[in-house]
């Protein structure tokens, strides 16, 4: 028997009086219909125990029981001991909407530019639907060398046809390469709509590509291999696979998910770990719905969202040339126009939690800073663009790093900024805090004491993790406001801290 997530709730409102409590233990990784986990023997396979609390759950067509990924997370993740732990929360949480499958595969080449490093890995993942869809909408980069997947996205953007498929490969982004990169992902795009036998054509598939920049994309392995494979690896339970295959050096999968109060779904993945700054979106960040949300609602909803979260966040100050949000819609769930405003507080709420996760997951990162411009006089692009500048000061960052308590590096960057750009504002009515301490006020700094400095250095050992660690284990932050007390725009930004684990990973970047 198959429900509906309304049914079930129905259901399980009738039983809650009747029905005890029992511990399932169960794999954390697809049932059976699913072999994607198999096509890559380096991922583990973690078992996990969750709380089953009633005997009707949701199921597909075929009678498979996906109930076990039906959860939503929560708008500010719990703490987490261990991977497993964080593993088991968003695959719990990775249900896909009506009308969406993905299926990922791994495989090898040789780069063209650089045979002598032998074979090296490369992952394919495709997200589907059922049918073509014109309910699309995507934000891109504007750094001025963009990819040839960007290429081929605005011009699919830009014509106004359906899409039915997303293909994806890590490792090489297919970036102003020697060959002809924009035939490259064509020719992998016509692979995935031949094997699909897809309605649209080539035409009705959206490429993304991340990792190297300069190398050839390896199109024929992709086509003629590892495509095949994914396609073949596809099922309609869960998101949690394409999350962890578009990884690079992401330390851990990122995935937000929201149900509305008509049972439609909003689940989003993202990826990106350094070369972050976006001035669009997020390095890759694909947002799957099957909400009725008219296309033009869609495509003002996801730039506005973007703004809010990706346009808000840097790892390390660096634009990538790849930046890519995707929000697709297979209009599964009728939406009445009424719960567009509920809609876009839940994309919101989606968006900007795959945008902490990309900070906090940043490469090295020890520490995520979360900077609060209130009062500021000028734009919020302009307030954006302060915080990012709080955040991208070397100086600043490695203060952070060693939980040194040094203010003044954060007065010089704020100096610095205004200097350049908003050199007639006032500045002395500016307050700056640290976790909550008032440090400057009115052009002096308050700093009177040990105590002051302990307090500070404190608050950000507590928000300190793990450099290299591979969960989030916590979703603590370095609290940093600057108020100037004269303008009316505010902004929130994001960023790390800089510490020897990014260098050291970025020195081996293409060889990972």
């Amino acid at each position: 028997m198959n429900f509906n997530r309304q049914s079930l709730f129905l259901l399980l409102a009738l039983q809650v009086g009747a029905i005890l409590p029992s511990v399932l233990a169960f794999t954390a990784i697809p049932p059976k219909s699913t072999t994607v986990a198999t096509t890559n023997p380096t991922h583990q396979q973690y078992r996990f125990s969750t709380l089953f609390v009633a005997s009707a759950v949701r199921g597909t067509d075929d009678g498979t029981d996906t109930s076990k990924y039906d959860k939503d997370t929560a708008k500010n993740l719990p703490p987490f001991a261990t991977k497993e732990e964080y593993l088991n929360y968003i695959t719990e949480a990775s249900a896909l909407p009506e009308g969406f499958s993905t299926g990922s595969a791994v495989g090898s080449f040789v780069p063209e530019e650089a045979p002598s490093m032998g074979s090296l890995p490369i992952k394919a993942t495709v997200i589907h639907l059922d049918e073509p869809t014109d309910s699309w909408a995507a934000v891109f980069t504007q750094n001025k060398f963009p990819g040839a997947p960007i290429k081929v996205g605005r011009s699919r953007l830009s014509s106004g046809k359906p899409i039915q498929t997303i293909v994806i490969n890590n490792k090489i982004s297919n970036v102003c390469s020697g060959g002809d990169g924009v035939g490259n992902a064509e020719y992998v795009c016509q692979a995935v709509a031949n094997l699909l036998n897809l309605p649209g054509g080539v035409e009705s598939v959206l490429p993304s590509s991340t990792g190297v920049i300069g190398w050839r994309l390896p199109a024929k392995e992709l086509a003629e291999d590892v495509v095949p494979k994914a396609v073949e690896n596809l099922q309609s339970e869960t998101a949690f696979n394409a999350a962890r295959d578009i990884m690079t050096t992401d330390r851990y999968p990122k995935l937000r998910s929201r149900t509305l109060s008509n049972g439609a779904r909003i689940i989003g993945i993202a990826k990106g770990a350094g070369m972050i700054e976006p001035n669009m979106a997020t390095m890759l960040s694909y947002i799957m719905t099957d909400a009725t949300v008219p296309k033009s609602d869609l495509q003002s909803m996801l730039s506005e969202t973007v703004n809010k979260s990706f346009n808000s966040i840097s790892v390390d100050g660096d634009e990538s040339t790849s930046d890519t949000a995707v929000l697709v819609s297979s209009n599964k769930v009728e939406t009445p126009n009424d719960m567009l405003e509920e809609f876009k507080e839940a994309l919101e709420e989606v968006a900007c939690g795959l945008a902490g996760d990309l900070v906090r997951n940043g490469e090295g990162t020890g520490h995520v800073m979360r900077v609060k411009i209130s009062n500021f006089p000028g734009t919020n692009l302009e307030a954006r663009r302060l915080g990012r500048h709080i955040v991208n000061s070397p100086l600043f960052k490695c203060a952070v790093s060693g939980n040194d308590p040094n203010t003044g590096r954060l007065a010089a960057a704020i100096g610095s900024f205004m200097g350049k750009f908003k050199s007639e504002e006032d500045v002395n009515n500016m307050v700056m805090t640290i976790g909550g301490r008032v440090i400057f006020n009115r052009g002096k700094f308050v700093l009177e004491g040990d105590a002051v400095e302990k307090e500070l250095s404190d608050h950000m050992k507590d928000a300190q993790q793990g450099d290299v660690e591979d969960f989030p284990p916590h979703q603590k932050f370095v609290e940093i406001g600057v108020d100037f007390g004269t303008g009316s725009e505010s902004a929130i930004v994001l960023g790390s801290d800089l510490t020897n684990e990014y260098i050291a990973v970025n020195a081996d970047y293409r060889i990972e």
